[in-house]
């Protein structure tokens, strides 16, 4: 699948360009950052990691596995209000989004390539003008992996473990230096506006970055089918007893879809104020993993039972998204297995596919 780079914004024609930043001067930078923006990254939270906001540079931990919640909640909140309305006036005004200047600071690729996915979904019509009008105003600046998170991570199937495109600025760590690839007009920005941080690379950095990207293909694959053939290894694979064995471990609790950076399956709700008069129309996310998800009037359920709705997982995420957007919509990030009570791995159910 070819992850196309980011947008307009991406620097065309041009040659790529790289630049240094000295490990001892991130701090320095993030705190820069922070005098314009709103930085966000990676923070510890007990022995896990979460994204949230940075108060002080020191908080964030660019050597991390991904953290509980993708980015995601940042261009789809998990409750976002809509609509405001009057019933006496017979009103409804939509709820503008927040215009907020926001820096994502050490964002792996794979959740990189997730808001990627997020875009084209959210481009079809009617199209989110919600998730865009956050998009536009938001700057990553990536951070890429020098190995595998762990046993879970399937990046290299997937090929998000290189980056790809969709981000302003990433690092590579290089020592003393972290090589700064520029990817964007305001990622030049950025390194223009703090230009007393950065200096340029040389071409024995840029030696060393094309050969340590060389050697990340010979990671070690927890998929045991290639690329090309997922799609036919779970359109293929709907009768196999595999299901059988994960609809019994399976309890539908959502989990797999709510830490997914790829899902964004919503419900909608309404709030009415205690005098009658006024309320809230809100989307808040929704799992496909719920019985009640595809329960419609009369009680008829399309998928009442859990291997259906399993099943329905991974077509979204390896079969129909190809169909509709030429693209697998699983980033290899391993959240779904971290994260599911009942121990199914998406690796392992996969790789029992292709036994059968």
């Amino acid at each position: 699948m070819n992850i196309k780079s980011r947008d307009s914004k991406y620097l065309k024609g041009a040659c790529m360009k790289y630049n240094l930043l000295e490990k001892t001067k991130v701090s320095e930078l993030v705190n820069a950052l922070k005098k314009k923006y709103r930085v966000v990254g990676p923070k510890e939270k007990e022995n896990l990691f979460v994204y949230g906001d940075i108060e002080d540079a020191g908080e964030i931990r660019l050597e991390h596995k991904p953290p509980i919640l993708s980015l995601k909640k940042y261009y789809l909140p998990q409750e976002e209000q809509l609509l405001a309305f009057k019933f006496k006036e017979v009103k409804a005004v939509p709820v503008e989004v927040k215009k907020e200047n926001l820096v994502i600071f050490g964002a792996h690729t794979c959740d990189i390539t997730g808001i990627i996915c997020l875009d084209h979904a959210s481009s079809i019509e009617p199209r989110d003008s919600n998730f865009h009008k956050r998009k536009k105003n938001v700057l990553i600046i990536g951070i890429e992996c020098l190995r595998p998170c762990d046993e879970h991570a399937t990046c290299v199937t997937m090929d998000t473990h290189n980056p790809k495109g969709g981000f302003d600025l990433m690092l590579t760590d290089a020592g003393n230096n972290y090589i700064v690839q520029v990817n964007s007009t305001e990622g030049e920005n950025l390194i223009n506006e703090y230009k007393f941080l950065f200096k340029e690379s040389d071409a024995k950095s840029e030696d060393g970055l094309i050969k340590m990207r060389q050697e990340k293909e010979k990671w070690p694959r927890s998929l045991k089918v290639k690329t090309d053939d997922l799609k036919k290894t779970v359109d293929s694979g709907l009768k196999h007893k595999e299901w059988e064995s994960v609809k019994a471990r399976c309890v539908s609790c959502g989990n797999c879809t709510n830490v997914c950076p790829t899902c964004y399956c919503f419900d909608i709700k309404d709030d009415v104020d205690l005098n009658l008069n006024n309320g809230t129309r809100s989307r808040v996310w929704d799992s496909c993993q719920l019985k009640e998800f595809a329960e419609v009037a009369g009680g008829e359920n399309f998928r009442k039972d859990r291997k259906s709705r399993q099943q329905h997982r991974l077509l979204r995420k390896f079969s129909f998204s190809v169909e509709k957007y030429n693209r697998f919509f699983c980033t290899g990030c391993g959240r779904c297995t971290r994260a599911c009570m009942a121990k199914i791995s998406l690796y392992e159910t996969m790789n029992n596919l292709v036994k059968e």
